[in-house]
């Protein structure tokens, strides 16, 4: 995976030895060099003492922006979110949420980046189909992305509660929040007034 990551023009970022196992007392370390690389953190999901607890703290303490989106109080993993709400994390529903508090100079980028795909889409004449390209280059969508997007139409937006309640016995609320979250900000979905949801092709 490293040598995939390095060949992809990514990098290997570590405070310690190339080959040192990974064992669970580093894992804060490696949270901290996480978050400081970040403009934010999103907490999707979390329990009361979890790794997403300690990034999230790490954020905090490095003047990164925290998101959290809500979840269910009866499921022990929307702990951490919701108790980053309660602490002055900015509740996330929909990616407007996190777009909006992004950095000036970091959406100039991004919008600057999806332009210029776009555009080299249009002059290379591809067209994306459900399950194959989308407006970022990934090839396929998730397994959840795919449950979700059975259930969003093109031509007849959803509700946000009738799609939950249509895909609630394989995802958690949080775990659909977090997929509209994604198809939201590639474009595949489009949200409505209503917290209402249509496909975009």
């Amino acid at each position: 995976l490293a040598d995939e990551i390095v060949a992809g023009g990514g990098a290997i970022i570590t405070e310690f030895p190339v080959g040192t196992f990974a064992a669970p007392q580093n894992f804060p370390i490696r949270n901290r060099i996480i978050s400081g690389l970040s403009v934010g953190v999103l907490v999707i999901e979390g329990a009361e003492y979890s790794g997403t607890r300690i990034t999230a703290r790490c954020a905090l303490e490095q003047n990164r922006e925290v998101f959290a989106v809500p979840g269910n109080v009866t499921n022990k993993q929307a702990w951490g979110p919701n108790t980053l709400i309660k602490q002055g994390a900015k509740l996330t529903a929909t990616w407007e949420d996190v777009w909006e508090d992004l950095p000036t100079d970091v959406r100039l980028t991004v919008e600057d980046s999806r332009a210029a795909r776009r555009q080299d889409e249009s002059n290379s004449g591809q067209t994306a189909s459900l399950f194959e390209a989308t407006p970022r280059g990934r090839q396929q969508f998730s397994p959840l992305e795919k449950r979700v997007l059975t259930v969003i139409r093109p031509d007849e937006a959803i509700q946000i509660d009738e799609l939950i309640d249509k895909v609630e016995q394989h995802m958690s609320p949080s775990e659909v929040f977090a997929v509209l979250f994604e198809l939201e900000l590639v474009g595949t979905i489009r949200q409505l007034p209503g917290r209402n949801y249509v496909r975009s092709f």
